[in-house]
């Protein structure tokens, strides 16, 4: 070192410091700190480029510029600065700055770990993640088939052939010892139809007797229970709650169209989520993401968007009451300052973007811009789809097909061990099978009568099978059979028997005997007491 060097004093700086300002006469009026802003058509809220061609003037205006302006402020040095816009791609805008074009870059330019190899970041001013937003489906109930939304139409299908199906299983296992369930051909349909669909509320009225049946229909009474309570849960649901149209869950397992911001990095996002990038289409405004969605996915639209959560709240604020956002949980560093490696000013301005943050400043800036965010749709997982799907009731359905079908494979094998001996025996040769098949099924349409049987709650023992003589008859009653033709030699002197035809008709006179005629008292009996003495009498001769 020169001694002329030497010889000089400790330089001491305004304010008794020896340490050399930061900022002050780095960056002068006539050496102004250039900062590049993005210039785009869409998202002006954020940095929003406005050129005067009358003036040769420009104006540069928006939150990320307020934000800056206001950080600026509040260093503790001035510091001069211009802003020059940029058109072209963030990416190239930032590294504008590695190229040293730019001594800064101001907007809404997200950290990320990439730039940060060759540029440095002051700490966000602004929060960000990525999420999906998707329309809001409002349910009109105005609709005249609103009511079949609650379920899809494959469960429509299946509940509908079930219905029928245990209707049958049903009238097959009562129809030989049940009269409900006999009559001519269109009254048996009728029932399979009527006892079936009445259970949904439980209002059948014929009686089962078969124990098979019971089974049967106590697991089909339990299905249409859940059914039908589900159904209404739904319903009410879809009058009350607004329905997602998609859930993210969806998307990518259904090939649905996506879209996202031209330029933005949610596009190496979605490729690592697995979207086909054919299946992912970009929009530059607002206005072109709102058409898209109208479109819909499958005519040229798309199901859902992509993007950060700052240009979400810009869409809320014009559409707030059509989407609805999905947190995907993709958190991204926020909005920053660019400056150069190694820059003084990137603690300074970050130091002051805390403490605005912790103040009422920021907020301040957002509400002049953005209004107030507390009316915003809070981000949050998906209302699910209230709509009903073969996929929930798949198991009930198979318990109850299960029981059904191995009620009737019991009855099938018990009846054609039964009869099957006479009507598939080798009487004749030359009858064919078929119509030894028809002869089984014509046993089958007989009613049985040796099965145990209720009539008026008076339980009657087994009859016996038909009489094929004539000394003998069997007279249903309400469905059930009479028993003339009982025993009656234990008794010599047998108290008047009333026939079959006035058990059934129980308002026709009682023929009397001549020789009888002045024995009868002149007071005759209510025609209901006849009936039930002769379904006594019926009972006592037959024990």
């Amino acid at each position: 070192m020169s001694p002329s060097v030497s010889g000089i004093s400790t330089v001491i700086f305004p304010g008794d410091t020896t340490a050399v300002p930061k900022g002050r006469g780095i960056f002068t009026k006539e050496n102004k700190l250039r900062i590049g802003v993005p210039v785009k058509s869409s998202f002006r809220k954020f940095v929003d480029f406005k050129k005067y061609p009358g003036s040769n003037t420009t104006e540069i205006t928006g939150f990320c510029i307020d934000v800056f302006d206001t950080v600026v402020k509040t260093l503790p040095y001035d510091l001069a600065y211009e802003y020059v816009p940029f058109f072209g791609t963030y990416n190239d805008l930032v590294y504008q700055v590695y190229l040293k074009n730019f001594d800064a870059v101001v907007g809404d330019i997200t950290i990320v770990y990439s730039r940060s190899l060759y540029v440095d970041y002051t700490l966000p001013f602004i929060e960000s993640d990525v999420s999906v937003f998707v329309p809001i489906e409002c349910h009109s109930a105005e609709n005249a088939w609103f009511f079949l939304k609650p379920l899809t139409w494959d469960l429509w299908v299946s509940s509908l052939v079930f219905f029928v199906f245990i209707g049958f299983v049903v009238w097959v296992l009562e129809h030989r010892i049940n009269g409900d369930f006999r009559g001519p051909a269109s009254h048996q349909a009728g029932t399979i139809f009527w006892f079936s669909f009445s259970t949904m509320v439980f209002a059948q009225r014929e009686r089962v007797v078969s124990n098979l049946s019971r089974v049967v229909v106590i697991i089909w009474c339990f299905v249409v229970l859940i059914l039908t309570q589900n159904y209404t849960a739904s319903l009410s649901s879809l009058l009350t709650v607004q329905q997602l149209k998609v859930t993210d869950d969806e998307l990518v397992n259904k090939g649905e169209y996506v879209g996202y911001q031209k330029g933005s990095l949610v596009l190496g996002i979605l490729l690592g989520l697995g979207f086909d990038k054919s299946k992912i289409l970009a929009y530059n405004s607002l206005e072109e993401c709102h058409e898209l969605f109208s479109k819909g996915s499958g005519n040229g639209g798309i199901a859902a968007a992509f993007d950060e959560t700052p240009y979400i709240r810009l869409l809320m604020l014009e559409f707030r009451s059509q989407y609805k956002v999905i947190d995907l949980s993709f958190k991204t560093g926020g909005f920053g300052f660019v400056f150069p490696k190694g820059s003084p000013l990137v603690p300074d301005i970050s130091r002051e973007i805390l403490n605005m943050t912790e103040g009422d400043k920021m907020k301040g800036i957002q509400d002049k811009w953005f209004g107030d965010q507390t009316s915003y749709p809070d981000s949050g997982t998906s209302v699910p789809s209230n709509t009903l799907s073969i996929k929930t009731f798949w198991g009930l359905f198979l318990i109850a097909g299960i029981a059904a079908l191995s009620a009737l494979i019991i009855f099938i094998v018990m009846f054609v061990h039964q009869e099957g001996r006479v009507a598939l025996g080798p009487s004749d040769s030359t009858t064919s099978i078929w119509s030894k098949i028809r002869h089984l099924f014509s046993i089958f349409n007989q009613r049985d009568f040796s099965s145990h049987i209720e009539v008026n709650g008076i339980h009657l023992p087994s009859m016996g099978t038909a009489s094929q003589s004539g000394n003998s008859a069997h007279t249903e009653i309400h469905g059930y059979p009479s028993s003339a033709g009982c025993d009656t030699s234990r008794n010599s002197q047998a108290p008047q028997v009333t026939s079959a035809d006035q058990l059934t008709n129980p308002n026709q006179e009682r023929p009397v005997k001549d020789n009888q005629k002045s024995n009868v008292n002149h007071e005759t009996p209510p025609r209901t007491d006849q009936r039930s003495n002769a379904i006594i009498h019926q009972r006592t001769n037959c024990y």
